[in-house]
């Protein structure tokens, strides 16, 4: 009896321990672009995949964009909607870029997009700069867009 008690007070601590790392890594902000080691590609590779970002997910040349994948099911994604139009609102420079998945499923296997809601922030040059899965806080947002104004 008491080794079940122990081998379920196990199960239950590792359970909350992977409950716990899953929710810390979800909604957190992570550099994709250059100068990090997941978005590292040639330079030619690069500049062929950003031209075809600007073209094909309506990105903005004139400064950064948010873009974020949603659907007409995705209760979290009226969250990212209004926490993308705040960042926008205070910083007028950025554009807003949303796409329903399920009108557009070749956008989001092209971005490897596997659960909603996901965020993307993209530069002037349609460079994917960073990405996040969940919903992002504000603050994280604003903090990751301002360097791409400068």
């Amino acid at each position: 009896m008491a080794a079940a008690v122990a081998v379920l007070i196990a199960a239950l601590v590792l359970a909350y321990v992977i409950g716990r790392v899953l929710t810390r890594r979800s909604s957190r902000v992570r550099q994709t672009g250059p100068g990090s080691a997941v978005g590292a590609e040639t330079d030619a590779v690069a500049q062929a995949e950003a031209e075809r970002n600007l073209t094909d997910l309506g990105l903005s040349r004139t400064g950064p964009t948010i873009l974020h994948f949603s659907a007409e099911w995705c209760g979290p994604c009226a969250g990212v909607r209004r926490v993308v139009d705040q960042v926008c609102a205070e910083l007028p420079a950025v554009a807003h870029v949303e796409i329903d998945m399920d009108a557009n499923p070749q956008a989001a296997r092209r971005l490897s997009v596997l659960s909603l809601p996901t965020t993307f922030i993209f530069d002037a040059r349609g460079h994917q700069r960073y990405r996040t899965s969940g919903v992002p806080r504000a603050a994280d947002l604003r903090t990751a867009v301002e360097p791409l104004l400068a």
